[in-house]
């Protein structure tokens, strides 16, 4: 049996009539696939763009958090400053009594802005020495005080919320006779 031209090898469907609508309509999808492709794409680019300038923005915002974080502070020792600044000017025509009444109103200021900041001093007198909080400076003999706890503090530590800033420099207590 010989084989038709206008049907393919094996395939005994005819051909569909209408070859160019259904060529029309294959283009038509094909155009509205590649819309939609390119509508895609446009969204892509567009969240990418939006995400690019969301990390922008956060990283300048951080930057300006970084750069002033200690703002608020800086605030709160300015009067300090004014405080100290009156205290010399004023330093040679004042008594002792004066002076020492205003070392004292400086000192409360500061501790003051150190309150609002949650800095805390370390005072730890009596305490056992603990080297995570502490620098011991010497170690001295004593009768009194229990061995290794700190009997003098020769400068106070501090603490920022709970995070060392810097560690009481102390004198611990050593039993009488120990080296």
């Amino acid at each position: 049996m010989a084989e038709s031209l206008d049907t393919p090898a094996g395939d005994d469907s005819p051909l569909p009539q209408d070859v160019d609508g259904e060529i029309a309509q294959l283009r038509l999808e094909l155009e509205e696939a590649r819309a939609a492709a390119a509508l895609g794409r446009d969204q892509a680019l567009r969240s990418a763009a939006e995400l690019e300038n969301v990390r922008k923005r956060a990283a300048r915002e951080v930057e300006q958090a970084h750069r002033f974080a200690v703002e608020k502070f800086a605030q709160e020792l300015l009067p300090v400053r004014d405080s100290l600044e009156l205290a010399v000017t004023n330093a040679p025509r004042a008594d002792v009594a004066s002076l020492a009444a205003g070392q004292d109103a400086v000192l409360q200021l500061l501790g003051r802005a150190f309150d609002r900041f949650s800095i805390r001093s370390i005072d730890p007198l009596g305490e056992p020495f603990d080297p995570h909080r502490h620098e011991a400076m010497a170690m001295r003999e004593s009768a009194t005080a229990a061995p290794d706890s700190i009997i003098e503090v020769v400068q106070k530590g501090y603490e920022l919320n709970g995070r060392l800033l810097r560690p009481a420099r102390v004198i611990v207590a050593r039993a009488p006779g120990d080296p």
